[in-house]
């Protein structure tokens, strides 16, 4: 019987530290946990540490409050996913790409119990493999299709990156996620449409060069005729000077000036023969003194 006893005590024993053990849980940093009751269906948000529980009548999950990326790209072993799993994105020409995105959020530990009741307890590994991935697919391919192929690469891939973060805010929060960013990686293009691309890029760079080079012999025969009246201009202003000048000698040489002028250079001798209407000097001898 005293051994029945000491029995029967250390099975309660035993039995009340096992359910000591299934009453603890423990909620990790970063998470918010929720105790689901199974008899009420009543649902609480515990923060992080430990917490006791009902065994066997309440079960408890952890969604992550702090931030979680979900990444789909190309290369392998980089994604969320092996393999490729860049996203499939249409353009307005009806053409395809792929596109790598990834996608931070986190759970709003207020609302971590709506998260376990719109998606029934599940992990929130399989809920990013269905409602999270589904959701950027969906929004991105519904704003990749209005623009155009080289809109998608270049001029408007930054309005599609916002355009993708303010409509995924909404519906992740409808939910009870928070969003915290967006980022548009590579884009991947088919073969083909590389080719295109290249051929087109090419072209635009050989119109430019070609438009380069009519603006440099433009500018050069510019400027040859910019010198050419300039040295024209400049003759005619040397003509101009020079006839002034040459007008102002003849004004100024008069026919008086012009014979006093031969007087001073006549060294006395009588010419022998003068040609002309030119009326000679002739030197007249002094009159005789008398004696």
């Amino acid at each position: 019987m005293e051994n029945l006893s000491k029995w029967v005590a250390g099975a309660i024993v035993t039995m009340a530290f096992f359910c000591l053990v299934m009453s603890c849980e423990v909620i990790s940093p970063g998470t918010t946990g929720v105790a689901f009751n199974r008899w009420t269906g009543s649902m609480r948000s515990i923060s992080q540490g430990m917490t006791f529980v009902t065994p066997f009548i309440t079960s408890v999950r952890s969604y992550p409050t702090a931030l979680r990326t979900y990444t789909m790209v190309r290369k392998s072993g980089e994604g969320s996913d092996s393999g490729d799993d860049a996203m499939d994105i249409p353009t307005k020409e009806g053409k395809h790409i792929k596109q790598d995105i990834s996608v931070t959020y986190n759970t709003s530990e207020e609302k971590a119990a709506v998260v376990f009741k719109s998606f029934r307890g599940a992990d929130i590994e399989d809920i990013e493999k269905t409602f999270i991935r589904r959701t950027i697919i969906t929004i991105a391919q519904n704003k990749a299709g209005q623009m155009s192929l080289m809109d998608l690469i270049s001029t408007q891939r930054d309005d599609l990156q916002a355009v993708i973060s303010t409509e995924l805010t909404t519906e992740l929060a409808k939910m009870g996620f928070v969003l915290d960013k967006v980022n548009l990686g590579a884009s991947h293009l088919p073969k083909e449409l590389e080719d295109q691309l290249s051929a087109k890029m090419a072209a635009q760079q050989n119109a430019q060069q070609a438009e380069y080079e009519l603006q440099k012999q433009q500018t050069l025969a510019k400027a040859k005729v910019a010198e050419a009246m300039g040295t024209a201009q400049a003759l005619v202003v040397q003509a101009e000077s020079q006839a002034k000048a040459n007008k102002m000698l003849n004004e100024t040489l008069t026919s008086m000036l012009l014979e006093s002028k031969r007087i001073d250079k006549w060294n006395g001798v009588v010419p022998t023969y003068m040609g002309g209407s030119a009326t000679p000097l002739i030197k007249i001898p002094e009159p005789a003194k008398e004696k």
